[in-house]
């Protein structure tokens, strides 16, 4: 079951399931940045305020993130599989977002095997701010660990990512001040 959440103080909306963990009730999490955690699995959904990247290309500035995502992660290789414009209709002010999906394979903790990570990401340019909100979901599809999420657990998250990509709404644009 999904509810509302209120981001960055109330400046930010999204619908996400209900029983995810805020990361930040664990541990510091940057002010830019809102975590959320599944309880039962390794998928989590980051919500992100980055500055502006320099492709003016939508999906090209999507892939950038990807790309410094990957290298963030220190992945072995990294691979797009789909962008597309998923076209904000509700008439407010959000942007519409760029969705990206691909994968990564990181090896976590020094091991041989890397793990096979889905990645989901959502871009939302907000150019009068000179801003790229950009939403993140990870879903280990092959772990070393057996910390991967079952197949039907893994189409279920992209579900929730699609609806929450759908769902994000910014309501206080002063955030990005």
């Amino acid at each position: 079951m999904s509810a509302e959440r209120q981001l960055f103080g109330g400046a930010i909306t999204v619908l996400l399931p209900t029983d995810l963990i805020d990361a930040s009730d664990l541990r510091q999490i940057p002010d830019t940045q809102e975590v959320f955690l599944y309880p039962h699995s390794g998928v989590s959904i980051i919500v992100e305020v980055l500055k502006k990247t320099e492709p003016s290309d939508l999906k090209e500035a999507a892939r950038f993130h990807f790309d410094a995502l990957a290298h963030d992660n220190s992945a072995q290789s990294s691979t797009v599989i789909a962008t597309n414009i998923v076209p904000n209709d509700r008439g407010d002010e959000t942007p519409s977002a760029v969705v990206l999906a691909g994968k990564q394979n990181v090896s976590k903790f020094n091991t041989q095997t890397p793990d096979e990570i889905q990645i989901f990401l959502a871009l939302y340019r907000i150019e009068q701010k000179n801003v790229d909100l950009v939403m993140t979901m990870n879903v280990p599809v092959r772990a070393s660990d057996g910390g991967e999420v079952p197949r039907e657990q893994a189409i279920a998250a992209e579900k929730t990512f699609e609806t929450a990509a759908k769902s994000l709404k910014i309501l206080d644009f002063g955030l990005f001040a």
